[in-house]
């Protein structure tokens, strides 16, 4: 499973967690640095954040693939729909939660997220 990562490095324990989880192994962390101009357009910025992952089209689309969305959520929508173009599904996404009582703040994995399967529940709430 390949873990692309838009938000802060992360720590061995971290990709344990995930690999726990999701119950495979992860083979390979891309670390993306996520820096945006605020005064500039996010879809373009999101188009070269994404480009900067460097899977080939098969990768995208036939790779295990978590994401560790950036903290911004219009960033983080962008970038969910920019890859679920390029993947042809939505990619589930680690949820990070600060620990409680920790300076400076640690973080743990606390889930991973099924956005297809959320997206086919919601379906099902049409009225």
């Amino acid at each position: 499973m390949i873990v692309i990562n838009f938000a802060h490095p992360l720590k061995d324990d971290q990709v344990f967690r995930l690999e726990e989880l999701c119950g495979q192994a992860v083979t390979r962390v891309v670390a993306v640095a996520t820096q945006f101009d605020h005064d500039q357009s996010y879809a373009g910025q999101v188009l070269e954040l994404v480009d900067a992952v460097s899977l080939s089209a098969d990768e995208w689309q036939t790779e295990q693939l978590v994401i560790v969305p950036p903290s911004l959520a219009a960033i983080a929508c962008l970038v969910v729909a920019e890859i679920h173009g390029r993947a042809g599904y939505f990619v589930p996404i680690a949820r990070l939660s600060p620990r409680p009582n920790t300076v400076p703040p640690l973080f743990d994995v606390v889930e991973v997220i099924d956005l297809s399967r959320q997206r086919e529940a919601a379906r099902t709430r049409r009225g």
